[in-house]
């Protein structure tokens, strides 16, 4: 078209694929709480307790190093993620965009559910001695190694099964995260932030279903403040 050399872009007449995205299935507050009872015990309870708290996903989630942790002032910083590919194993790569490089606040549960995992990873590694591996990072295998996307999978489900919940995908406490933090008056700049969404409009448009019922809350809450006494 540029150089003059057809009359029209055949693209023109392309009809555009419409995006399908895939149903979301988030948990209600006391099925989040059935989910982490269920986990009582578990090695990594710490993982599926960060994911319904932060709503990181799962490759930022096991790409996580204990250096990536101030202890003091509760930040998390997300550097990095995990990937497995296919002939080459683990790798870690730079987060999806370049919001994905963030900083997520940890609230005192969250922390003191780290504490206890870092004390059973550290009796893990006096048990296993030279055997295991050592990255520096959060969740491993019982050996140290990153661990096995699938292995996680299978762990999630038996734990859904144990509570009695629906059979959800594990990005789906990444939504349930989301839903609840909305649910609960956090302004969606900050749920933005904390997800990693290039942008707020994102944010809304993707959990624009939990917006309704904040509308009627929103109300009903002017109403209160506004009230004139008689």
């Amino acid at each position: 078209m540029k150089w003059s050399l057809v009359r029209r872009n055949p693209c023109d007449a392309v009809e555009r694929p419409r995006l399908r995205r895939r149903e979301m299935r988030t948990l209600d507050v006391p099925q989040a709480k059935a989910l982490l009872s269920a986990a009582e015990g578990d090695r990594l309870k710490a993982l599926f307790c960060l994911a319904i708290h932060t709503g990181l996903r799962e490759g930022e989630m096991l790409g996580l190093r204990w250096s990536d942790l101030d202890w003091k002032t509760g930040a998390l910083h997300v550097q990095r993620q995990l990937q497995w590919i296919s002939g080459q194993g683990p790798t870690f790569a730079e987060p999806k965009t370049a919001k994905g490089r963030r900083q997520v606040i940890l609230g005192p549960a969250t922390l003191s559910k780290l504490q206890d995992h870092n004390k059973r990873q550290k009796g893990e590694r006096l048990f296993r001695g030279e055997s295991r591996q050592e990255q520096g990072l959060i969740f491993t295998s019982a050996i140290g190694t990153p661990l096995d996307p699938c292995n996680v999978l299978k762990h999630f489900k038996a734990l859904l099964r144990k509570a009695g919940l629906p059979d959800i995908r594990l990005h789906d406490l990444r939504h349930t995260a989301a839903s609840l933090m909305l649910q609960q008056g956090v302004h969606p700049k900050v749920v933005q932030e904390r997800l990693g969404h290039s942008t707020v409009s994102l944010t809304l448009d993707v959990y624009s279903h939990v917006l309704p019922g904040l509308q009627e809350s929103a109300g009903i809450q002017l109403d209160q403040l506004l009230a004139v006494g008689g």
